[in-house]
Parts: C-alpha cells; structure tokens; sequence
C-alpha cells in the first residue's frame, strides 16, 4: 500500500526476510516524448558521476564503499505512454553489521546525488557534461552496430511511423543530442524534480514506519501530477508496411511487428502469455521448434509481446536468401495456432514455464518493485501466487486459438547483404 509523502510522491515498503540487502528505487514518471527523452537520459549519465559534494566518479565511488560496497545506479526507461527515470540503490542490512546507521546514511547519500547535483551558475559543470554527452552520443552512434538490436529499433520506427513520440526510444536519438546544451539539462532536471510522479520503493527485512521517517527526510515538493494513460493504441493500417536496409551483414535479420487488441489490465493478457509461449517465448515454441530447429531457416527465432502498446514482435536471425520461405513458415506457425494445433502437454508446459518466471520474478526485489509500481498506476489483476496460477492454469485451447487470430500483421522490417536475393 503506498503512503503519500506530498502530493505526487509516494512512498511504497515491501517488508520481506527474503534478501540480506535493502532495495530503494526511485521512479520518476512523466509523458514519454521525443523532446525529453534523449535530455533525460543525459541527466541520469550526470546524476550517476558525479555531485555537487563529489565532483568526480573517484569520489563517488568512495562513498559507496564507505557505505559497505553499496551499489547505485541510474537508467532510464519507457511503459507505453510513460517515461521514466529510475534511480536504484542496494544497501547490507544494518542488522548484519551491527550497524542501524547505514540506512539513514544511503539516504543521505541518495539526498545528495538528488538534491545536490553538479550545477554552478545554472549550469551543469561544463567539463562533466561535454564528456557524458560525447560517451552518450558515441553509445547511441554503436547500437548501429549490434545487427539485431539495429533491426528491433528500426521495426518500432517502422510500426510507429505516423507517431513521433512512440518511434523514439526510451534513450532518445543521437540528433537530439546534439544541440543541448550544459544549461537547458538544468532545466530539464528541474522540471523532473517537481513535476515528474515520484514513486519510492524500499524492498527488505525493514519496519515501515522508520522507512518512511527517514524518507520523509528527502526535500521532495508537492506537485500536480495528470496521469497520462500508460496504453498506447494505434489504428490498424490497411496495408503492412515494409522495409529492407542494405549493409554489409554476414546474418540477415528479419522481424515482424503484429498488433493486438490485448493490454495488460485485459484478462485475457493471461491467454496472450500463453500464447507467446507456445509461439516463440520458449524453447519448445513453435518458432524455436519449426523454424530454428527442423527447418533449419533461423539462427534464432523468438517473439515477444508488449503489453503496453498491443505489439507482438518476431525476432529471427537468417540467410537472406531464405527470407520469403521464412516469411511464409512464420505466418504457418501462426495460422497452426488459430487452428488450435498444439498438444495438451505443450500447452500444460507452457503453463508450467510461466508459473515458474512468475514464482522467480517474486523472488527479485525488482520483480516485487514492478508488481507494486503497475498495481498504483493500474487496477490489480491478482491478488497472489495462488491467483496467478488459478488464472494462467485456467487458459484453454479456445483461449489461445482466439488470442492467434486476433493478430494483425503490421509491419515487416529487414536488414540484408547488398544485393538483394529477390
């Protein structure tokens, strides 16, 4: 249950002996958008370096091991509509050291990465920001060279054409890198500090009412916070949208984008998890089984589905001399599931595969933080471990069959040799 610290922050503890650690995360949400993404990335490479207090890595990294080997980070990522930063932090317990300090003092140091980052004269310090802009810009210039992580962008970009928000990256893009300035990043950090939602998670064998003391410590302000809906829907295009890139790759890859009417506050998400499952999330999947194995036409074949913004994707590494075949054994695997072609074992496997993900997300602090952050924005689809399996052991053959024919084929992007092979 969350407490409201101000309005629009809020605080969450999740009292458990499981971990010998203390987990704190800080999530800042706001409206993910072109204009902010690439900024805000930036500034969790300039929060994570450096502070006011200690104006270098060195310095940073001393404190950490003052505070037992304690590890921090930032990152930035995206749920449909939303953007977020998140700040992470794992602290021994105090219980095993003899030490009921090192809480208090992990939270001063969050304080202080937050509350006192490296700004003089209204501007980031310009030296720490000109190197994280240039490590960030070289970062975003190498994902061009990861072929499949190139394919998987440029799908979205593809899916997303008519959207310029949701075509951009979590990260943001190299371009819109390039004119910011040491200045307008203050700006940006000041717009998260007071208007983003704050959420706080600490996980761990801890008493709630002295989290929430020492965390009400932190200056945070009171802010008017619209939530903007987490789903992403989009039109169904009449005609699937096709591209091909030509570079000099040894694989070819090919991926798929499909839509579906399917969200995460839908019940019938426990039959989309299925459905994955048997389509290209496991290793018994059809896609794994028929395409990678028997037919020998993939490097590797896999799916995944977000249910945030109705996608599925196919992801396959090839010989781009296969594509067309592969395109038509793709589409083969997914009309096998329409017809409810899969054995009674596969789909009890299946279930049994997603039960133990769920069990093992429950045994990670991060896992346990998601499940609480989704349960604040969005209504509560289960109330236990014994609900989730009720719900995934109840999804029938019909179930899958429907969650199949409800795709729509939208997108198809490929990355081949120079010459064509068609």
């Amino acid at each position: 249950m969350a407490i409201s610290l101000q309005p629009g922050v809020n605080l969450t503890v999740i009292p458990t002996e499981k971990f010998k650690t203390i987990r704190l995360f800080f999530r800042f949400s706001t409206k993910h958008s072109k204009k902010v993404a690439a900024k805000r990335t930036l500034l969790t490479s300039l929060l994570e370096t450096n502070s006011l207090n200690y104006p270098d890595n060195t310095k940073l990294s001393e404190k950490l091991a003052d505070l037992y080997g304690a590890s921090f980070g930032l990152n930035v990522g995206k749920k449909g509509n939303v953007h977020q930063v998140n700040l992470m932090m794992n602290l021994v317990n105090g219980k095993y050291i003899h030490n009921q300090e090192i809480f208090a003092e992990g939270v001063n140091f969050i304080k202080e990465i937050l509350f006192q980052p490296n700004i003089k004269n209204n501007a980031f310090d310009f030296d720490t920001f000109q190197r994280e802009k240039e490590n960030l810009s070289d970062y975003l210039e190498s994902l061009k060279e990861d072929k499949q992580t190139l394919a998987a962008l440029r799908l979205q970009e593809l899916y997303f054409a008519d959207d310029i928000d949701q075509k951009t990256p979590s990260f943001g893009t190299k371009e819109d890198l390039k004119d910011l300035s040491a200045y307008d990043l203050v700006q940006t950090y000041q717009e998260m500090m007071t208007q983003d939602q704050i959420d706080i998670f600490v996980v761990g064998d801890v008493e709630e009412e002295k989290v929430r003391k020492t965390i009400s410590t932190l200056p945070f302000t009171s802010r008017t916070f619209h939530q903007p809906d987490m789903f992403y829907q989009q039109e169904l295009k009449a005609e699937v949208q096709e591209e091909v890139l030509y570079e000099p790759v040894i694989q070819a890859k090919l991926n798929l984008a499909y839509q579906t009417s399917i969200y995460y506050n839908d019940p019938q998400r426990f039959s989309l998890l299925v459905f994955n499952g048997l389509f290209g999330g496991f290793p018994h999947s059809k896609l794994f089984i028929n395409v990678r194995e028997k037919a020998s036409l993939a490097y590797y074949a896999s799916s995944t589905f977000d249910s945030f913004r109705g996608l599925v994707t196919v992801q396959t590494g090839i010989d781009g001399k296969n594509r067309q075949r592969l395109l038509s054994l793709i589409e083969k695997q997914l009309d096998s599931l329409k017809k409810g072609e899969f054995t009674e074992s596969e789909l009890q496997q299946t279930k049994v595969m997603l039960k133990n993900q769920f069990l093992l997300s429950l045994d990670s602090s991060r896992g346990l933080i998601e499940i609480a952050y989704l349960e604040q924005w969005l209504s509560k689809l289960v109330e236990s471990e014994e609900e989730f399996e009720k719900k995934i052991m109840a999804v029938t053959k019909a179930d899958v069959k429907k969650v199949a024919e409800d795709l729509q084929l939208q997108a198809i992007f490929t990355i081949d040799k120079e010459v064509s092979h068609e």
